[in-house]
């Protein structure tokens, strides 16, 4: 299939910022390959006041006209968010499909859902979207296809009201709370046992799903891409010292990542929220590694989940060629293990850092239990590390490590 044509229009609105304009027209091109679209040309313009018709100058509006003319480009991305008035304005002008950088990602997000309720948090992200921009937008509206930025919400139809949207919002949010019930009762079920829960967090693309297949052989498919992994993904992970845990892959984090994105995929990040330790993966040979840092720090912030016990983990130091580098990087993030997700260079230091993490949640128990309680020794070697049994006529003397939640268990029936 011909890949379709695409220019970027990059704004830059001269005043401070943490990301440079050139990274965020590359991380923009990125997106763009994301939804297997060739970009043929990048604009930049510096605005200072927005301009309400169409966020940006009448002079940059005919210069990017002659250029989608000349080089018949199918798509034009703005950088910035577009409101539906100003979408139209443009379309009008410029005479190609004009989209903005949500939109872009919106498409993403629609190519990679693969569960049902990866499907309808996409949905729910892509009517909440539209909803505002009904009145601007006219006969656009009608326009559904297979290429950027129009990958429409499954078989929805965009033709419909506003009602008829916001009572398939209210349908899907009813839904996904389900979901969240669901997901809410299994984490108490995992509570109740004590089994610690791990979620890998960090920028898209930074390899989470790379070390979930390294540490758990969950043969997670991975590919070189932003947001190739939407559906959170969890496995169980046996630590060496036999202590249980589950460790989750979840929907990697971006910069300036919409807040109503966010809320659509609360469903989903909910498993953040709730983890016990947090592995922040940190693609470091990155050349904008402490930007995408800062990123996904802020949007932990926006989980409450910034006080959380985090390792931070420096992945894909395979592609760093002066390796003093890291070493000089780890004396700045106390704690901070680098690691080769891909080659599993200090993967087994990063074991160990969760093993000692884990530490406070394991007890570690000596005493006699009576002979009738073979269950309680079942759960040992279920839930934890048996080290030694002796049985007696009317005891069982056990010494093991055992999750701490369930320690009490024996100690209520142990003999005297």
């Amino acid at each position: 299939m011909e890949r379709e044509k695409v220019l970027l229009v990059v704004i830059d609105f001269k005043r401070p910022q943490d990301w440079p304009i050139e990274e965020v027209s590359r991380e923009l091109e990125e997106l763009v390959l994301a939804c297997q679209g060739e970009v043929i040309d990048k604009v930049i313009c510096h605005v200072e006041h927005i301009a309400p018709a169409h966020l940006i100058g009448k002079g940059k509006v005919e210069e990017i006209a002659n250029i989608c003319e000349t080089t018949h480009v199918d798509t034009v991305i703005f950088s910035h968010d577009l409101t539906g008035s100003q979408q139209r304005n443009l379309e009008e002008q410029i005479n190609a499909k004009t989209i903005d950088r949500t939109q872009l990602i919106l498409d993403i997000f629609a190519r990679h859902a693969t569960s049902q309720a990866g499907k309808m948090q996409v949905e729910l992200a892509q009517l909440e979207y539209l909803l505002p921009r009904l009145v601007g937008q006219g006969i656009a509206l009608s326009r559904l296809g297979g290429g950027i930025g129009t990958l429409g919400p499954g078989e929805t139809k965009l033709e419909i009201d506003r009602r008829r949207i916001n009572q398939r919002i209210d349908k899907l949010k009813a839904e996904l709370r389900e979901v969240s019930k669901r997901r809410s009762l299994r984490r108490a079920k995992r509570k109740e046992k004590g089994v610690p829960a791990i979620s890998l967090v960090g920028y898209t693309n930074a390899g989470k799903s790379t070390l979930l297949n390294t540490l758990t052989q969950a043969e997670q498919e991975t590919r070189d891409g932003l947001f190739t992994t939407l559906d959170t993904v969890t496995r169980q992970f046996i630590l060496p010292n036999h202590q249980k845990t589950i460790i989750s892959d979840t929907v990697g984090f971006m910069h300036d990542l919409p807040h109503h994105l966010i809320e659509s995929f609360h469903a989903t990040l909910e498993q953040v929220a709730d983890a016990d330790l947090l592995l922040h993966v940190l693609d470091v040979s990155h050349h904008n590694f402490r930007n995408l840092y800062g990123s996904v720090n802020e949007v932990l912030k926006g989980l409450d989940a910034g006080e959380k016990t985090i390792i931070t983990v420096f992945n894909k130091i395979d592609n760093v060629f002066d390796r003093s580098f890291i070493d000089e990087l780890q004396q700045n993030f106390e704690g901070a293990v680098a690691i080769s997700a891909k080659t599993g260079e200090g993967v087994p230091v990063l074991v160990e850092k969760i093993m000692e993490k884990m530490a406070v949640r394991i007890v570690n128990i000596d005493l006699m239990i009576p002979i009738t309680r073979m269950d309680l020794i079942s759960i040992a070697h279920e839930e934890g590390q048996v080290y030694s049994v002796k049985y007696y006529n009317d005891a069982v003397h056990i010494r093991a490590a055992v999750p701490t939640k369930i320690a009490g268990r024996f100690y209520k029936v142990k003999v005297s």
